[in-house]
């Protein structure tokens, strides 16, 4: 057992945090900018909570960490009252935001100067992995981080890899994201002209899907992306904070992504038709129209 906190109790966080009590045994401190939600926790869990990022880290062998963006995640952990304040020297720092990888390498330094560790491990799997415990987690850092903390993260992940020095974990994140783009919108072109051309959709993936079409996206959203419902998963505003991510690294080191920024034009537009919260399945709406 180990002393942790867990910053930001979001959609994922919430249910990671709870998944370190339930089926890691730790004693486990929650920090949330939003009160209630840390007390909605700590009743559902039986954990503590902490007024500031400062305050949760402090004493604590492992602070876990899931937020928004880059601006939130230096909010939590740089400052007076940020994390990075309260962490023991020798304790790990864990950074499961998808964020990019210059904040990870700054905060990387920041943490080393300050005589404790840091990882960025952003994470696959939606909402519903991280309610279910079945996370893939992608790890950046030093060998020694990342072993201490693997047995933690252990806790809500099915696939936990050390990629690289920090950063890593951001770039491996940004390749799944790139080649997620790509796939949904591919099933909503292939569903799309499966209904124009008077198929019967369902039959189409159930025979498709045993051969070298099958992908995830298609097992486990065809249907509701048949049934025109999209709601279920990953939010199309939060995919395209990703591939703005990656776009801006693309920029920076050379790679030619036409896909991936044909796609997020996509998305633009099917914000544009009220579907900021839909899920990422919903480029099928926009051919829709």
């Amino acid at each position: 057992m180990a002393k942790v906190a867990f910053l930001g109790l979001g959609v994922m966080g919430f249910p990671m945090a709870g998944h370190l009590v339930k089926k890691g045994g730790h004693e486990v401190t929650v920090y949330n900018r939003t009160a209630a939600k840390a007390k909605e926790w700590a009743d559902k869990f039986g954990g503590k909570t902490a007024a500031t990022p400062k305050a949760a880290a402090e004493g604590q062998d492992f602070v876990m960490c899931c937020v928004g963006n880059d601006h939130d995640l230096r909010s939590v952990t740089l400052g007076a009252d940020g994390a990075f304040a309260g962490v023991k020297k020798g304790a790990t720092f864990v950074d499961h935001t998808t964020a990019s990888a210059e904040v990870a390498r700054e905060l990387d330094a920041a943490a080393t100067k300050a005589g404790f560790k840091f990882i960025d491990a952003p994470v696959s799997g939606g909402q519903a992995g991280a309610e279910n415990g079945v996370l893939t987690v992608m790890c950046g850092g030093s060998a020694d981080a990342y072993a201490g903390a693997e047995p933690v993260i252990a806790a809500y992940a099915r696939m936990c890899k050390l990629l690289g020095p920090a950063g890593s974990g951001q770039l491996t994140k940004m390749v799944n994201q790139i080649c997620i783009a790509g796939l949904v919108q591919g099933l909503s072109e292939g569903i799309h002209f499966a209904k124009k051309a008077g198929l019967d959709v369902p039959a189409v993936i159930d025979t498709i899907a045993k051969g070298a079409a099958q992908s995830w996206q298609m097992e486990n959203r065809y249907k509701t992306m048949n049934e025109g419902k999209f709601d279920f998963g990953f939010a199309v505003e939060w995919m395209r904070k990703d591939l703005s991510i990656c776009l801006t690294e693309a920029r920076r080191n050379g790679a030619n992504l036409p896909v991936t920024a044909l796609v997020d034009q996509f998305y633009a537009e099917v914000e544009k038709m009220g579907g900021k919260r839909w899920d990422t399945s919903s480029l099928l709406a926009r051919l829709q129209r």
